[in-house]
């Protein structure tokens, strides 16, 4: 006997109890079904990590500064003020493959704009900030290395700030807004970016050049926020990463063996660090709908267990007439592996359309990628032989006069 026909033997005894089969095949889809929907909620967790990195530019290093110490207590990162312009102009000369280097400042204050007022984040940086985060406007134009020469007042709004402070339809372009009633001219609006990777919104924000922000909304300077780096490549970003550090120590005075007053992290470790929650509840879903199959599976032993049970005189007949052990094994391991099979179709179609109504419903991000689509199929198939082998064997294994004589 072939596989084809004992494939067509497999189908007619499964069409012969439709009922039981469709009921068998339930638990696999349900298993399957879950673990399509489950891990496209993972993925679609982890994409939009990605995508919130990606956000950031390309082959970016961000340098933070460390923790202060005062009276043998930590005061944690970003309380000291060791970064300055002299560290970012040193970073800027000295380190070869830093193609874009931008110093940020930054405060949070009430900003007015005609008889509208919000409270937002305001940015000091430079040009090469926009270049360094991929950031182009939607209208206007950013400012330029003359605007930061001559601390120009002006000023690039994100798109949230400014929906809340201008009027819809209004052209924001050339309008005044007033930061610590210091005026300031609108010259470009960004590209909405959503929301960070550390969850806050990116376009809820005004940028202004760094020595506008020093002159004229801080004051005293206390420190930077941040210095941008940009590597040429991915390829010398852990170079460029490695000469940032040893530069900045050689100027902060700090000798081997002691901390770093400074923090440097790298695109590639951002990444590693925010996907790596969504990697972990990827699995664990994982884990959770793999329960669903396993319990599939043993459904399907147990109803082929029956089915040997109660083809007992059939498997004699057959095994009378002259066929052998392995045609016998081979006709009960395919009805299992058929079940298995068409559950896990039916499962990954049912769990698509699951992870699709979240989508819409719930404004989940899901991804369902082919390989999750592969692995949930394959996985049945197995679940099919590992479960449908037993009572093959068993069958195979029945005494054809035993089995005649059976009632």
């Amino acid at each position: 006997m072939n596989v084809f026909n004992a494939t067509q033997i497999a189908l007619h005894a499964l069409g012969r109890n439709k009922l039981r089969s469709a009921l068998t095949a339930l638990g696999i889809i349900i298993g399957v079904g879950s673990l399509i929907a489950l891990l496209g909620i993972g993925h679609g967790a982890r994409a939009q990590v990605e995508a919130q990195v990606a956000s950031l530019g390309e082959n970016v290093i961000q340098v933070s500064p460390g923790s202060l110490s005062k009276n043998a207590v930590k005061l944690g990162l970003g309380s000291s003020a060791a970064l300055t312009l002299e560290d970012a102009e040193a970073i800027r000369q000295e380190v070869p493959d830093a193609v874009a280097v931008s110093p940020e400042v930054k405060i949070k204050t009430q900003v007015v704009s005609g008889n509208r007022n919000w409270s937002t984040e305001i940015y000091g940086d430079s040009p090469d900030y926009f270049t360094i985060r991929e950031w182009d406007t939607a209208e206007g134009e950013t400012f330029t290395d003359q605007d930061v020469r001559g601390a120009t007042k002006v000023a690039v709004i994100g798109q949230e700030a400014a929906e809340e402070l201008f009027d819809e339809g209004e052209d924001a372009i050339g309008e005044i807004i007033r930061i610590r009633n210091v005026p300031f001219k609108v010259v470009g609006i960004l590209v909405a970016k959503g929301a960070s990777a550390s969850g806050s919104d990116q376009d809820d924000g005004i940028i202004v050049p760094y020595t506008t922000a020093l002159k004229q909304l801080i004051g005293k300077q206390t420190g930077l926020r941040r210095i941008y780096v940009q590597a040429a490549n991915l390829e010398v970003l852990p170079i460029v990463e490695k000469k940032v550090i040893d530069l900045l120590r050689q100027r902060h005075h700090i000798e081997a063996g002691s901390d770093d007053d400074f923090k440097v992290r790298s695109q590639l470790e951002i990444a590693e660090s925010a996907t790596a929650t969504a990697r972990t509840m990827t699995i664990l879903l994982a884990l959770i709908a793999s329960v669903s199959l396993i319990v599939g599976g043993i459904g399907i032993m147990n109803i082929m267990l029956v089915s040997v049970t109660e083809r007992t005189r059939e498997i004699g007949i057959r095994m009378a007439i002259g066929a052998h052990r392995r045609d016998i094994m081979r006709q009960f391991l395919i009805e299992a592996v058929t079940l298995s099979a068409l559950g896990g179709l039916i499962g990954i179609a049912l769990g698509s359309s699951a992870a699709k109504l979240l989508t819409a419903l719930a404004q989940w991000p899901t991804l369902i990628s082919p390989d999750a689509v592969l692995i949930a199929f394959v996985f049945s198939a197995v679940v099919g032989i590992f479960f449908g082998f037993y009572p093959a064997r068993k069958a195979s294994r029945l005494d054809p006069i035993e089995a005649l004589r059976y009632e």
